[in-house]
């Protein structure tokens, strides 16, 4: 019975995004003809690399909404490949943080064996989301295809596109509609948070030095801080050490919608987090999340085709890399 129910969610989830590939020039099945293995190989190198180390779905999952918001492979490139100039990869957003570029590679590396110069790695890091969503999450979902790789990676970009640890909801909510995406897609998406680590450093003045009036964020649940001081000791000058913590402690290698029962409970670890609790906007929609994960899980799969449309290239635009850390 539970494989039954298993399969009718996952063939909802399927049919709910498919409509979607049709709003761009990108296709399900696009490697029908040209390389019917390649999503198959991807998800084998997810699968693998998840079972070693469940932590690497959330780095994946990540590498995506990094790269999207102009969906073209520009976060795998190293600066090497960019005229010595610093790089998105190394951006500190993602620079050492982001996980995942091995399984990335190592999928390229078996494709490209199969089907030369015919799979992007801008279609590979979206294939590989889904493949991470399915293995932690049991949400699957068709992922239309035909991105092309993109020849430029730009260090500054990443400043200007991605939201902040620190960001309100009202600047999430700015950030996210210059890319198309509503506030609703926004707060599904923040639902990723269900998984993953964050640096103590990233929220680390919620605990220390909120403001000139309290030092200690008046939103978290006072044992939560607790907990979080004994894991994020204050640092002394010229401390370089920066521990990781769970995003969501309750299930932190499972993709569910435990994430917004925390954010009820002001138990968010980051500012961007929790906001979207105590904001008028979203709140409706984090207590909506928390109440129902079948739909939650459906919004999300959704989500992830709409952001994994954002700017892409097609066509003749762009390149088919041979190697995903440098351009042709």
């Amino acid at each position: 019975m539970g494989r039954t129910l298993y399969m009718l969610s996952t063939l909802v989830l399927i049919l709910s995004v498919s409509s979607l590939a049709s709003s761009t020039s990108l296709k399900v099945d696009f490697y029908k003809t040209t390389c019917p293995s390649a999503e198959a190989i991807v998800r084998r190198a997810v699968n693998r690399a998840v079972s070693l180390n469940p932590g690497i779905a959330a780095g994946l999952i990540r590498m995506h909404f990094h790269d999207c918001f102009g969906c073209d492979g520009s976060v795998l490139l190293l600066a090497a490949s960019t005229a010595g100039n610093p790089s998105e990869r190394d951006h500190p957003a993602n620079n050492p943080s982001l996980r995942g570029f091995e399984v990335i590679d190592e999928a390229k590396a078996q494709i490209e064996a199969e089907c030369p110069e015919t799979v992007s790695c801008a279609d590979i890091i979206a294939f590989a989301a889904r493949d991470s969503a399915r293995k932690v999450g049991g949400i699957n979902y068709a992922v239309p295809a035909g991105r092309r790789d993109g020849r430029i990676s730009i260090s500054e970009e990443v400043t200007q596109n991605l939201p902040g640890p620190n960001f309100t909801a009202e600047q999430l909510i700015s950030n996210f509609a210059r890319k198309g995406l509503s506030v609703d897609e926004m707060v599904t998406l923040s639902g990723a948070h269900s998984i993953g680590v964050s640096h103590c450093s990233s929220f680390s003045d919620r605990l220390y030095s909120f403001n000139s009036i309290v030092s200690q964020d008046p939103s978290m649940n006072p044992k939560f801080a607790t907990l979080l001081k004994s894991k994020c000791p204050p640092r002394s000058i010229g401390d370089s050490t920066n521990p990781t913590v769970s995003l969501d402690a309750s299930t932190p290698n499972r993709l569910d919608n435990k994430y917004y029962m925390g954010l009820k409970n002001h138990r968010g670890l980051l500012t961007s987090d929790q906001t979207l609790l105590s904001s008028h906007s979203t709140r409706r929609m984090v207590l909506s999340n928390a109440k129902h994960s079948s739909s939650w899980a459906v919004k999300f799969a959704n989500a992830m085709v709409h952001m994994g449309s954002i700017d892409v290239l097609t066509g003749s635009q762009g390149e088919i890399r041979r190697r995903c850390s440098f351009v042709n």
